[in-house]
């Protein structure tokens, strides 16, 4: 039997973790946090709170630890180590979210609303998804230049998918955008966070009863017709309305605009992506874009329920858990050369979404929008290029999902 290393990990210094990333190389983790793997699969960090979870990163033990029900996800675990500082209240104000649960409640929630992200669902949508991307593409070429792809294409296109689907007025997008930035920020206030939930929860409560006045064809309708049946109640639906929004358009966003950039600093890479007329080129072109970026960069986090052995370490009960997805992505023992972009790699076996029980619901639709949207504006826009100096783009170096905030391009 293997016994915890505590006394070898308190002997050595433990290093900080999050580390900023190096300007220099703003695609790449930091040299910091490749030096955590070189310290084995499982090593100690110092969190914001002097509190020292373990950080896990390597591809195999992510994967084992993320299917192990002995971890939970559950945020009011004493040792739960969140990434940013909160107080109670906003704690509470979460409590109602499955992706803060573990089974079988999350799995009961989770269901209601999984039937949307089908495979079968989401492909229906790529028609009105292509038009969607069209439509704001002309509306860029249409105005002045340069133009910030943030504003232009890659914040509205899944913000407006992601209202279609729960049946959220689309005009409302600037009250909800500026919300969620503000919860995804690393370094708002507990009490700005706590605001900004209470916002989008008190936005989702209402629409939540308005669906169940006059229901319609959308998801939140659906939400409301379960709460009818009583097999949900009307704070729960408001919660996953919240999860759904903020989930729904915070990730794709960033992803659009961090793999057009990518895109545009190799553009060998780029010319395969615009010349490709079979989709499981494209297909594979998004995946490896998922893995090489991992813009969910501050790791999925989640406490030990039990004593779990794993690589020699044990991590025993009520200790908290980091899985770095952003370092499983860059493990050579299962993607070769992974600091090298390639379109062509079989990359399907990344983290970008989790694994097991919580794995990202939204995926396909993510998916789909990326698939649509890469391909489509470097054909549209053949001429695409930076319209500032890479050292001037401002990015996301102080928020949990990682991005830009402005990406101005011409043509």
């Amino acid at each position: 039997m293997t016994t915890s290393p505590v006394a070898d990990d308190a002997s050595a210094e433990i290093p900080a973790f999050p580390q900023p990333r190096a300007a220099v190389c703003p695609f790449d983790p930091s040299p910091e946090l490749r030096g955590l793997a070189g310290r084995g699969p499982l090593t100690r960090v110092r969190s914001w709170n002097d509190s020292t979870p373990w950080a896990v990163t390597g591809h195999a033990e992510q994967k084992t630890l993320l299917s192990d029900p002995r971890l939970s996800a559950d945020f009011s675990h004493p040792g739960f180590p969140s990434p940013v500082p909160h107080t109670g209240g906003e704690r509470q104000s979460t409590d109602l979210s499955f992706v803060g649960m573990d089974d079988p409640e999350h799995a009961r929630l989770r269901r209601m609303v999984s039937g949307a992200f089908t495979i079968k669902r989401v492909e229906a949508m790529r028609p009105v998804v292509r038009e969607m991307v069209d439509d704001f593409i002309g509306r860029m070429l249409a105005g002045p230049k340069p133009a910030d792809l943030v504003q232009a294409l890659a914040l509205p296109l899944p913000s407006l998918v992601i209202s279609e689907l729960l049946g959220v007025p689309y005009e409302d997008h600037e009250f909800f955008q500026t919300n969620s930035k503000v919860l995804v920020s690393a370094v708002a206030t507990p009490e700005e966070r706590a605001a900004a939930h209470a916002n989008l929860s008190g936005y989702l409560d209402e629409l939540v009863g308005e669906k169940l006045a006059r229901p319609g064809d959308d998801l939140l309708s659906g939400l409301g017709r379960q709460i009818t049946a009583g097999e949900l109640t009307r704070r729960e639906a408001a919660a996953m309305g919240v999860l759904l929004l903020l989930g729904g358009h915070e990730t794709t966003a960033n992803m659009i605009t961090m793999g057009t950039l990518l895109l545009l600093q190799h553009p060998e890479q780029l010319a395969r992506v615009r010349e490709a007329d079979d989709p499981k080129v494209i297909a594979a072109a998004v995946e490896e874009l998922l893995r090489y970026l991992s813009v969910v960069h501050l790791g999925r986090r989640r406490t030990a329920l039990e004593d779990i052995e794993i690589a020699g370490r044990t991590i025993r009960a009520g200790e908290g858990v980091i899985l770095l997805g952003e370092l499983a992505n860059r493990d050579p023992a299962v993607f070769p050369d992974p600091d090298r972009l390639d379109i062509g790699r079989d990359a399907r076996h990344h983290q970008a979404f989790g694994v097991g029980t919580h794995h990202c619901l939204g995926q396909p639709l993510a998916r789909m929008e990326l698939q649509v949207v890469y391909p489509t504006l470097f054909r549209r826009v053949p001429t695409l290029r930076m319209a500032a100096d890479l050292a001037d783009i401002p990015f996301k170096y102080d928020a949990v999902i990682y991005g830009v905030y402005e990406l101005p391009v011409t043509w």
